[in-house]
């Protein structure tokens, strides 16, 4: 992690799966620096899980933003932060399907980022503490529906970063994009790349209890690590020894940017 994460939190939910399925729009790229001033805090440090810039990267991949953004963003998009910047992609080797896992200076996303923005502030967060999985729900969903028993029709949204301290998780990497259109979570899942990955995994999640009609995707974490993996999360596959250790804040604010028009719920998990 760059930096803490209270003051003036928001959650952004920029673009959607839509554009990346059932055929994607390349056209759809994002300026994260730009993103966080339409959402009226320049400069603000960002975390979250998002589609990294086939532009910039060369291929599609997961991006893991992680970094202060400028607090005068250009009026084009760029291909470098000024600021700290920590994020990290994760690609499809073409040469074994293996995990590449790099840093990735740019502030450029595909088209659809999920995100937590503050102004990097020392402050009172959530820590929560688990281990030893019991259900079938993964860490982020059992958090998710708790809220959404506890405050129902009120939405409650949350950001922040978890350690996966031990055990083994799901994850996925994209590939390619897909030729063919994928018109089901069949066919999305026959697309992605699924990997069993090691701890200690640090996974940055942002989530919301319940969509208040704005077509939001609900949950969405990324991890990465420091032995060369990671990914989209899905869950833990080692429920009698995984454990989690997590740090989140309350988003004050929800931001929604550039809603598809035409939508569906492939795609979402």
């Amino acid at each position: 992690m760059t930096k803490s994460l209270c003051g003036s939190t928001r959650l952004l939910d920029i673009g959607g799966v839509p554009y990346l399925m059932p055929l994607v729009d390349k056209t759809k790229l994002y300026d994260l620096g730009q993103m966080v001033a339409l959402a009226e805090l320049p400069g603000a440090f960002i975390l979250g899980a998002g589609a990294g810039s086939s532009r910039v990267a060369g291929v599609n991949c997961e991006m893991m933003p992680n970094a202060t953004t400028p607090t005068s963003p250009s009026p084009t998009p760029t291909t470098s932060s000024p600021g700290l910047n920590l994020t990290y992609i994760a690609k499809v080797s073409k040469q074994d399907g293996s995990c590449v896992l790099e840093r990735f200076q740019s502030l450029e996303s595909g088209p659809l980022a999920n995100l937590l923005a503050c102004e990097g502030k020392p402050g009172k967060v959530l820590e929560i503490k688990a281990k030893y999985r019991t259900g079938e729900k993964n860490f982020v969903s059992c958090m998710r529906e708790v809220l959404g028993s506890h405050y129902g029709e009120k939405p409650v949204a949350l950001g922040g970063v978890f350690q996966i301290v031990s055990g083994k998780a799901k994850l996925h990497v994209m590939p390619e994009f897909s030729e063919k259109p994928l018109n089901s979570n069949e066919d999305v899942n026959q697309w992605l790349r699924f990997y069993d990955m090691s701890a200690p995994l640090t996974c940055l999640s942002v989530f919301i209890s319940k969509d208040p009609g704005l077509d939001l995707r609900v949950e969405h974490t990324h991890c990465f690590s420091e032995h060369g993996e990671g990914g989209h999360y899905h869950y833990d596959v080692t429920p009698g020894e995984v454990e989690y250790h997590a740090h989140y804040v309350l988003a004050e604010r929800l931001y929604r940017i550039d809603r598809p028009k035409k939508t569906h719920q492939i795609g979402r998990d």
